[in-house]
């Protein structure tokens, strides 16, 4: 399993960008999906996870302003960021568990993921 993270870039203050996570691999469908960040300075934190039946999770402070959303046909993760602060500068991470079962909760914890992907820079200018 493969991921690849794109969409990152400098946005203002109040922005928005689109992350997209592509997964390589047969068994996307049972894949389970997060995202993370790691700000500078500080440790690599949660952001949005989502299980194969498309249920989220989110970090508490971003909810409502983040997005994440699936698409098993092309075989990917996006996430979609609004309101964008300059706190949210970070490069974002996305990371896959590529066999769960259907019931699996979206997962907020780095250690239920196997598979990373290299991370896209996001900056939000003030």
């Amino acid at each position: 399993v493969q991921l690849q993270a794109s969409g990152g870039g400098l946005v203002q203050a109040g922005g928005s960008l689109s992350l997209s996570c592509a997964v390589s691999g047969r068994t996307f469908s049972r894949t389970a999906v997060g995202w993370f960040r790691r700000a500078p300075g500080k440790e690599r934190e949660f952001v949005a996870a989502i299980n194969r039946s498309s249920r989220t999770k989110y970090l508490e402070s971003l909810q409502g302003r983040f997005t994440v959303s699936r698409d098993n046909d092309k075989k990917t993760v996006s996430l979609q960021m609004n309101m964008l602060k300059p706190e949210d500068t970070a490069v974002y991470y996305c990371a896959a568990n590529p066999n769960v079962i259907l019931s699996t909760a979206p997962s907020s914890n780095e250690e239920d993921y196997y598979y990373w992907g290299q991370g896209t820079q996001v900056t939000v200018s003030s």
